[in-house]
This record gives structure tokens, sequence and C-alpha cells, in this order.
């Protein structure tokens, strides 16, 4: 169950920069990192409590990283 845990956090942060080094976010390396773990915390603990996933571990974390960076709200920031 930690290696799960551990692993989660791994590809929510590789997730996170490879966001933002390819342009499909605009919020900040660290920024973009740390919307993606939070985001795989926060399905990782769903998945415990309630069974929810969409397959393996890894694929649950790559989702909820990549569903987090959109649903986080970006229409305050000017445009650069």
């Amino acid at each position: 169950m930690y290696l799960q845990l551990f692993g989660t956090v791994v590809i929510a942060g590789i997730v996170g920069y490879l966001s933002e080094k390819s342009g499909f976010t605009r919020n900040g390396i660290l920024q973009s990192i740390i919307i993606c773990v939070g985001g795989a915390f926060l399905f990782y603990f769903v998945r415990i409590m309630f069974g929810l996933r969409f397959g393996a571990p890894g694929v649950d974390a790559i989702i909820s990283s990549i569903g987090a960076l959109i649903i986080i709200p970006t229409h305050w920031r000017r445009g650069r």
C-alpha cells in the first residue's frame, strides 16, 4: 500500500513536470506539480475508501493528475 502511494506521488510529479514543459499548462513547474500531486492524493484516498478505479494504480495516478490540471480554474490569470 505504501509503495502504491509513493508511486502515485512520483507519477503525479512527472505528469506535472511534463505538462508544464510541453505547454499544456502555464502555471509554473512547481505549481503544476503541486496540483498534480494533490489530485493524485485525493483520488488515491477515494480509491481506498470507495473502491473507485480506472485500472492499475499507475493509470489512476495519470488520469487523476491530468484531471486535476484540467479542473483547477485558471481564468483569473492574465494571458502571457
